[in-house]
């Protein structure tokens, strides 16, 4: 306010507030060979951004200011020159721009190739780069790009399904690509190829699509001549590690008998691999050296490990939190690598985990209750994805809904990750419908013991979570008082026409097919077909320049809601999918708890 000092103006907001406009950072990414050189987001301005990092002399800058944001970034291995993404107002269609790292001008990375989605990158320490875009015309290219004054780009790959840039080897002689050739959008194949495109060798453990076995490129190996890939595979149930030599034709399988899913990368000279272990909603590292009987521990706090990079001289960064407590970015060394200025993020309360039996299994689930005593009005928060999950990490979303007297609700229903690919899987034909299932059946938990109020139930949720709450509110018209979705498939087959290549060809994968091809499952899957049967207030808020829920098939789902003068409120704002503007977060927050408390009554006055 107008007269207040900055740290009293904070003080004085509530404290959900407080949580979102907190200074946050990102793990610092760091130059291959410039390790003092460092890349990160934050949200210091308001708006999420990228800055540089000299350590040795300490001084950070602004890499970008832009009125929606950046946080798509990479520095070069000499750390000389910062790659971003720049799109436009969040739509994900864009181009690579190039800046100093001690700042200047803003030029085009690659001014011989127009404007695409991005799939993949890699920067070579020759200042070449290997660049992936998509598009609806195209499928997905990727073109070699010269070092800056040495020739053109040169298309190197091509084709209708999707496919991306996963590494270019120390020398720059390999380069590792990502590819659904067989048309299995969930289910990646490799392929190792020199720079002018001929192949190396290939690894399918799809077998040509008849198998739902992918794999992933976590990374050559980063010592010159070296050209071993570190890749994660699912052959046995589960993502894991292992490494596989192209040239050579072998692989490595490695002992890392963890529970859950494991992924890994390597340490800075060659010699070991950081193991980043997620299980059970909660994630931990360890170190593993080849050829050793085990991996061995890294000591972290218990909670959620967001991201992790082993430094030169052998310690650990890593981003953590836990649901009661805000993010920090730690080292093993015991240091605070990099705190931001300005007030802390106030704490929230801890999750408890709740195991339901589901139709399709045990189902995880993740529980925040406000204080007193039950039931409460409880918000089921859906996360996106589907292929995500919800862990054990701060959440302002959640937390201000529990400073308002709600509990809150997170449900790893089947298509999350983290349990187990048969798990991840699950979901194909029956689209969403899957997935709700499991909803209810946390649902029913809920309010048998005592934590839900049935009476005051909200489904919420983002992005796939969006959908799943209109899909929901159709399916389950009597489960519910109150629904919030923001940026959701509403209408099925419009947003297939409509949105960004890659995501038509993984709708392909889950419904088995186009909307013209197999129509039943996309009318079963869309909430579309259920609106006329949603009774409660329904509130949605889009971006008017989302790729990938766009904005039409939403009006075409609001159109159905006002025509029959269902009641519902719709906010649509100059964005993507999502917002990286703190005050615009803050906003859409706010009215989503204004329209509960609106209709549902109970809760704590807003601004508590």
């Amino acid at each position: 306010m107008e007269g207040m000092s900055e740290s009293e103006n904070v003080s004085t907001m509530p404290e959900w507030e407080q949580r979102f406009r907190a200074p946050r950072v990102s793990l610092p990414d760091w130059a291959e060979d410039a390790p003092d050189r460092s890349l990160f987001v934050s949200n210091a301005t308001g708006t999420y951004e990228l800055y540089a990092w000299d350590r040795a002399g300490g001084q950070q800058r602004q890499v970008t200011d832009r009125p929606n944001g950046t946080t798509d970034g990479v520095l070069t291995p000499d750390g000389e020159a910062i790659w971003w993404f720049s799109d436009t107002d969040g739509d994900e269609f864009g181009v690579w721009m190039r800046q100093p790292f001690g700042g200047g001008e803003d030029e085009p990375a690659a001014p011989g190739l127009a404007p695409s989605y991005p799939a993949g990158l890699a920067i070579g320490r020759d200042g070449s780069a290997v660049i992936g875009r998509s598009t609806d015309e195209d499928g997905t290219t990727i073109h070699l790009v010269p070092a800056p004054g040495s020739g053109e780009a040169v298309e190197i790959y091509r084709h209708r399904e999707s496919a991306g840039v996963g590494d270019l080897s120390h020398d720059g002689t390999l380069i590792a690509l990502e590819h659904t050739e067989h048309g299995d959008a969930m289910h990646s194949a490799l392929r190792v190829v020199r720079p002018d495109g001929s192949t190396v060798a290939e690894l399918d453990d799809t077998e040509g699509g008849t198998k739902e076995l992918g794999l992933a490129v976590l990374g050559f190996a980063p010592v010159a001549g070296d050209p071993r890939l570190l890749v994660g595979h699912q052959r046995r149930g589960r993502w894991e590690p292992m490494i596989w030599d192209p040239v050579a034709g072998t692989e490595t399988a490695l002992p890392v008998d963890l529970p859950g899913d494991v992924g890994a990368e390597w340490y800075p000279d060659g010699s070991a691999l950081l193991i980043e272990h997620s299980f059970e909603a909660r994630s931990e590292l360890w170190r593993y050296e080849p050829g050793a009987a085990e991996p061995v521990r890294v000591e972290t706090p218990a909670g959620t490990v967001s991201g992790a990079t082993a430094r030169p001289d052998g310690t650990v960064e890593y981003l953590w939190s836990s649901a009661a407590q805000p993010p920090v970015v730690r080292s093993t060394s015991g240091a605070v690598v990099l705190d931001p200025p300005g007030a802390k993020a106030p704490a929230s309360v801890a999750v408890e985990d709740a195991w339901v039996e589901g139709p399709g299994g045990r189902i995880h689930a993740l529980v925040q209750r406000p204080a007193g005593d039950g039931p409460f009005p409880t918000v089921f928060e859906i996360h996106g994805g589907p292929t995500w999950h919800d862990s054990d990490a701060f959440a302002s979303g959640p937390a201000a809904w529990v400073d308002h007297g709600f509990a809150v609700v997170r449900v790893n229903y089947r298509g999350s990750t983290g349990y187990g690919r048969a798990w991840t899987d699950a979901l194909k034909h029956r689209v969403g419908l899957i997935e709700l299932e499991d909803i209810a059946a946390v649902r029913d938990w809920s309010v048998k013991s005592g934590l839900a109020d049935p009476e005051r139930l909200v489904l919420a949720g983002g992005s796939w979570g969006g959908y799943l709450t209109l899909l929901g509110l159709g399916t389950q018209p009597d489960a519910w008082a109150l629904g919030l979705a923001a940026v959701p498939v509403a209408d099925y087959v419009t947003a297939y026409h409509d949105e960004m290549e890659a995501l038509k060809a993984m709708d392909r994968t889950l419904l088995g097919g186009t909307p013209e091809e197999v129509p039943e499952r996309f009318e079963a899957s869309s909430p579309l077909t259920y609106v006329d049967a949603v009774r409660a207030p329904v509130y949605i808020s889009a971006g008017v320049n989302d790729p990938r829920c766009p904005i039409r098939q939403v009006e075409n789902y609001v159109d159905r809601l006002a025509a029959r003068g269902a009641v519902h409120e719709v906010y649509r704002y100059d964005a993507g999918h999502g917002s990286l503007v703190v005050e615009e977060r803050i906003k859409q927050v706010r009215l989503e708890l204004e329209f509960a408390l609106k209709h549902l009554g109970g809760g704590a006055v807003l601004g508590a």
